[in-house]
């Protein structure tokens, strides 16, 4: 039997089994800065952004460069800057931005913005992935395609034209989208699957590990256990081989409540990314067996999206999480921070509140989820626009 030595390494080579840093903005210190006068405190960063102004030449160089991968022409540039009113210029600025969404160049721009955010291409067996994604957004289609399309989820793309060629993914695996695609199967092999578990997690639900956190609970450990799953729902050593519940040097349940619950949905694609009947991915364990479920749960624990949201199949996780609404919003931040040059949400740590992006995100729900349409209300929002 193997102790907390195999479980770390299976854990922590993968992810970190810790909390989020504490927000700056709503920690213990104090952001505002006093009026001076005895009245209400006055936000610091309320006064800068009061003080933007709208600049609509700026505004499209950026748009044009990332969403053409070109510098507006100087026509393009008089238009928004040699104007009867601010409002002609709002109007023939949205208009080139419609504009450039439409150009064959928007397509490539796309799939190198989801090369990125994937971590994954250059190959074409790593290709399929990021050009299904910019298919969606070149053809105004939903984002949830993206853990739900059946068909047509491996496509290739001319980068020179934008132009797509539909293609399904090959093998005889469940089809969701990209979230089953051989490429990142591949890539993100590892032992227990939690490599390719923490890709999903990251790419698509913009947080690190631990996924699910509830009220601290004593399981007899230095630290508490902030799981929302009960604290025996992953296997010990008297239900597996390691013993995802041990608490010596961390609490390791915090993370893996979700990862032992996802990772199985996963463990069947080989190290190659092909679909296979049974367990294809290794242990840390004396001689690299392969994993099986005890080792993940205990009997009767099911395979799940999240606690509450079981889900048999991988179909059914890409559903679930297609109806999830942090999914829905990771979408939207990820967008925001594309268009203004931000990095990686995750990577580091340039969350996007969600007052930020709200309306771009209530219409991004009301709108059936359409990602040329988000691009469009990102690229032309006041906080776009304004310097």
């Amino acid at each position: 039997m193997k102790n907390i030595s195999a479980l770390l390494f299976a854990a922590t080579s993968v992810v970190a089994c810790v909390g989020q840093p504490d927000d700056p903005g709503t920690g213990g210190g104090d952001d505002t800065m006093g009026s001076g006068s005895g009245s209400n405190p006055v936000d610091e960063w309320d006064t800068l952004l009061g003080e933007r102004v709208v600049d609509y030449p700026a505004a499209l160089r950026i748009a044009a460069l990332r969403l053409t991968g070109d510098l507006p022409t100087m026509d393009e540039t008089n238009t928004v800057n040699i104007g009867v009113d601010d409002a002609a210029k709002k109007t023939a600025y949205e208009t080139l931005v419609r504009a450039y969404i439409e150009r064959p160049t928007f397509a490539r721009q796309m799939f190198y913005f989801w090369r990125d955010t994937f971590k994954m291409g250059g190959t074409a067996e790593y290709d399929t992935a990021p050009a299904f994604a910019a298919q969606l957004a070149a053809e105004n289609r939903s984002y949830m395609e993206l853990f739900t399309a059946s068909t047509n989820n491996c496509p290739t793309i001319a980068e020179a034209t934008g132009v797509f060629t539909p293609a399904t993914c090959p093998g005889t695996g469940p089809q969701a989208g990209v979230i089953a695609n051989p490429g990142a199967m591949k890539l993100n092999n590892g032992n227990f699957a939690f490599r390719r578990v923490r890709w999903v997690q990251e790419t698509f639900d913009c947080t690190k590990f631990p996924a699910e956190v509830g009220a601290p609970q004593a399981v007899g450990g230095a630290a508490p256990y902030n799981g929302v799953w009960p604290f025996t729902s992953i296997s010990a050593l008297d239900t597996g081989r390691v013993n995802f519940q041990d608490v010596s040097a961390v609490v390791c349940a915090n993370c893996h409540q979700t990862l032992n619950h996802s990772a199985p949905l996963f463990a069947n694609f080989d190290a190659m990314g092909v679909y296979q009947t049974t367990i294809q991915v290794l242990t840390p364990l004396d001689g690299a067996p392969k994993a099986q479920l005890t080792d993940y749960l205990p009997a009767g624990e099911t395979t799940a999206w999240r606690f509450g949201k079981p889900t048999a199949t991988l179909v059914e996780y890409g559903a679930a999480m297609a109806a999830d609404p942090s999914v829905a919003k990771c979408g939207v931040a990820r967008m925001w921070n594309w268009a203004l040059g931000k990095t990686d949400i995750v990577d580091t740590l340039t969350e996007v509140p969600v007052e930020t992006i709200q309306t771009q995100l209530d219409a991004f729900t009301a709108g059936g989820y359409k990602l040329k349409d988000l691009i469009y209300s990102v690229y032309t929002a006041d906080d776009f626009v304004k310097f």
